[in-house]
């Protein structure tokens, strides 16, 4: 959830209770990352929303190394579910989900651009973005192996 979701967003943040939490810690990449995953199930005070059963909070802490100074960034963000699960679930279902749009992402970004795209009118990223997976899922069913063309292209420069 977003600040384009303007009074939701506004309502979880200013009553959001944590009622059950679950710490993770990983290392990689040169850095230390630690989140908490915390629900809520009272939404007293949180506006009518189809479905909504459960508040989720992930407080991230991201520890690194950057020009010779340790550095640290914190980022808090907010998500809703039509369902219940403990927290534990839930911080493995979220961290899934950024694990696979991450990999999507980066493989359309560094194939075709898709960062430095300008197309933003109407419907027109919507469609670029289905030809987009299209052209990779022909790509991968034609035996294209974006990791070892990546591997074999820095092998030859």
């Amino acid at each position: 959830m977003k600040g384009n979701q303007g009074n939701l967003h506004k309502s979880v943040q200013a009553n959001f209770r944590a009622e059950e939490s679950y710490t993770e810690i990983s290392k990689g990449h040169g850095r230390i990352e630690r989140r908490v995953v915390s629900l809520c199930t009272t939404l007293e005070h949180i506006p009518d929303w189809p479905g909504l059963q459960t508040l989720i909070r992930v407080e991230s802490e991201r520890r690194f190394k950057k020009g010779g100074q340790f550095r640290v960034e914190t980022e808090t963000r907010y998500y809703v579910a039509s369902f219940l699960e403990s927290a534990e679930a839930l911080a493995h279902r979220i961290r899934g989900y950024w694990g696979v749009e991450n990999k999507v992402h980066h493989v359309r970004d560094v194939t075709q651009g898709e960062d430095g795209s300008r197309i933003r009118m109407h419907q027109l990223p919507q469609i670029f973005a289905v030809a987009r997976n299209f052209a990779l899922n022909l790509y991968r069913s034609n035996g294209f192996d974006y990791q070892m063309s990546i591997t074999l292209a820095g092998r030859v420069n």
